[in-house]
């Protein structure tokens, strides 16, 4: 008797797997219709108007509609030289940005997230210092920015405080309009984005895999080492890929911050644009998704998202 069921349960529970209903399938379909409308309408339509204006031929007076690849020419002029051209230096400078923000921000987010995962109990404490995080979102980028200045200033509250302490004679110049304030004033923005991930991926951790960890014998280090960072990986993945995809594309934070000094790629499109350059900032814009693509791919390369998700 248990001979002949075996078969016919084996039938049974593979018919569903094998043969998905029509009807099913069209509602899948229409389930992901109006995400795949908007992604097409606001990120895949726009980025290729954006690539068809970047071969577009300009001039002082007009944008003309005539397929050309001076854009790009002129974008790496002088690039094949000894010398660094001026958009090898542009993103190079951008680049010392992203590398500076993700030196703070990933271990700080990291410890922030490990405290609020591991160490919090009460979930409405948890959401309490969640929402603490988010303070900086309450106001836009712009008094965010401004909100630095009378600390950093050169008669600002820090310069005071340490006059007054008599630790300095003559304010601080690098406090403000400096590559110290633009990272700071990153920082201060960006954290957050890598605490959530890192934090989804840390709640996500079976805590009988730690207690296994320390009945065998594992000390605290070994056990962040060897259980908690290998399966945090998507979370710090996902957090750098923010962050750097944040930091390459901003011109706010490098403006008001850099004194309208410092060079960032955001910031040369943002004067582009200013200048109603279109077609130029166009393929500065291209160029600048290609070089945040392959950094992504990078990132994707050290780890396997689809498989650790």
């Amino acid at each position: 008797m248990n001979d002949l069921a075996l078969p016919h349960t084996a039938e049974t529970v593979a018919a569903p797997v094998a043969a998905v209903p029509p009807r099913r399938r069209s509602l899948a379909y229409l389930q992901a219709a109006p995400l795949t409308l908007v992604f097409l309408i606001f990120l895949v339509v726009p980025l290729v108007l954006t690539g068809i204006v970047s071969l577009w031929e300009y001039n002082e007076y007009a944008i003309i509609p005539a397929l050309t690849l001076q854009n790009y020419a002129d974008l790496f002029d002088g690039c094949l030289s000894a010398d660094l051209c001026t958009t090898v230096r542009t993103y190079l400078s951008t680049v010392k940005f992203v590398v500076l923000t993700l030196a703070v921000t990933l271990p700080l987010g990291f410890a922030i997230a490990y405290f609020l995962a591991f160490h919090i109990r009460s979930g409405t404490v948890r959401m309490g210092l969640f929402l603490l995080c988010t303070i900086p979102f309450w106001t836009s980028n712009v008094i965010r920015m401004i909100s630095w200045i009378p600390l950093l200033g050169r008669n600002g509250l820090v310069n005071d405080t340490l006059r007054a302490l008599g630790l300095i004679r003559q304010p601080i110049e690098g406090l403000l309009y400096s590559d110290f304030a633009v990272v700071l004033a990153f920082v201060h923005l960006d954290t957050v984005f890598m605490i959530v991930p890192i934090f989804n991926s840390l709640a996500r951790i079976d805590r009988r895999l730690i207690e296994a960890a320390r009945d065998a014998g594992a000390s605290g280090a070994q056990i962040l080492w060897n259980v908690v960072l290998p399966l945090a990986k998507p979370g710090l993945a996902i957090g750098n890929i923010f962050v750097t995809t944040l930091v390459m594309g901003d011109f706010v934070t490098v403006g008001v911050m850099g004194g309208q000094q410092i060079a960032s790629v955001g910031k040369v499109i943002q004067v582009q644009m200013a200048y109603l350059q279109f077609p130029a900032a166009a393929a500065n814009a291209m160029v600048l998704l290609a070089a945040v693509l392959l950094m992504i791919l990078g990132l994707t390369r050290m780890i396997d998202l689809r498989r650790e998700l």
